[in-house]
């Protein structure tokens, strides 16, 4: 376990933010601007015993060096629409179990739970490339697409919680298979993942292609990452610019359809892939323009580059647990 510590400027209300990754666990205590102040580091075990002492653990050694209101643990996974219970996440053991309260009793402060993607998008909301937006959604593209829907200042979960799950639109009937069971979702041409599948695509569209990204591809393509494609892009590689350029496309398509069902007035790109905006947004942009229902005839959505980075989930979710308590504004 690791740890950086810092020191407030001035007497806050500090809770504690909590990313809770397939990998890795990172606690932050937060203040009240979005300064981190701490942090602890440790992996994530695998049975659910194990799990709740590591994230508990984590906690406790914040909680001894600071003077903490209120816990937010943001998640990879469908929690219940009253975000009390963790029903499934993919990464994690926890299957039905009300994390909330049982974090609630091991700490003894209030613990909100809330989705990752749902928590980072708050946080770019309130603090980031959000600020100022009505209807905003957050798009963060990494090895899937997670997505957040902030509706007239409001996180938008659905009926029952899951909403909105993005990145499993279909946008090729019968296209690639996904491992949420369906065939052409847009995460699986426009994610890290979907890169190196478009770049294989491309490459076996045409074999004789020469360069570097080509070479690596027949050598080995397990060894070749979402990184390392936009890496090539970047070097001015054929088939890396042609992959990116794919990328954008589907980027479009998706933005399009996201526009169509939320009218959003703002548009927020994160995630590892998103950090790599430069290389594909414009592009993105002119096909979003392009492919929205009514084009040339309605306004369309600012599109930004996320702020927040990989502080997202921690500072959302702070800010969330803040607004439990007493004499501070809830979030709607």
């Amino acid at each position: 376990m690791s740890a950086r510590s810092g020191h407030p400027s001035r007497a806050e209300c500090l809770t504690v933010g909590v990313d809770i990754g397939g990998t890795n666990i990172r606690a932050a205590v937060v203040a009240d601007d979005a300064t981190i102040i701490d942090t602890v580091n440790a992996p994530t075990p695998h049975s659910v015993r194990s799990l709740e002492k590591a994230v508990a653990g984590a906690i406790h050694g914040l909680m001894e060096r600071h003077d903490v209101a209120a816990v937010g643990l943001a998640i990879a996974g469908f929690l219940t629409s009253d975000r009390r219970t963790v029903r499934f996440a993919p990464h994690l053991p926890w299957r039905g179990i009300a994390v909330g309260e049982m974090m609630q009793q091991v700490l003894g402060v209030p613990v909100v739970v809330e989705h990752d993607a749902n928590a980072a998008g708050w946080a770019e909301y309130r603090f980031g490339a959000g600020m100022g937006g009505e209807n905003v959604v957050t798009l963060a593209i990494g090895t899937g697409i997670g997505a957040a829907l902030l509706m007239d200042g409001e996180i938008f979960r659905g009926s029952h919680g899951v909403a909105p799950e993005l990145g499993h639109l279909q946008v090729v009937p019968d296209g690639r298979a996904c491992p949420c069971g369906k065939r052409g979702c847009l995460e699986r041409y426009c994610s890290g993942t979907g890169l190196i599948d478009s770049a294989i695509e491309l490459l076996a569209n045409d074999p004789d292609l020469a360069s570097p990204l080509a070479r690596e591809l027949r050598g080995d393509p397990e060894c070749v990452s979402g990184r390392r494609v936009m890496s090539a892009a970047q070097d001015g590689d054929v088939l890396g610019e042609a992959t990116v350029g794919e990328f954008a496309r589907w980027l479009g398509v998706g933005l399009a359809m996201v526009s169509d069902m939320y009218d959003p007035d703002l548009i927020v790109i994160g995630g590892g892939v998103g950090s790599a905006a430069p290389l594909f947004l414009d592009e993105a942009r002119e096909h979003y323009a392009k492919m929205i229902t009514g084009a040339g005839h309605r306004p369309l959505a600012r599109i930004r580059r996320a702020q927040m980075g990989e502080d997202a989930a921690v500072i959302g979710a702070a800010d969330l647990a803040r607004a439990v308590l007493p004499g501070q504004p809830a979030p709607r």
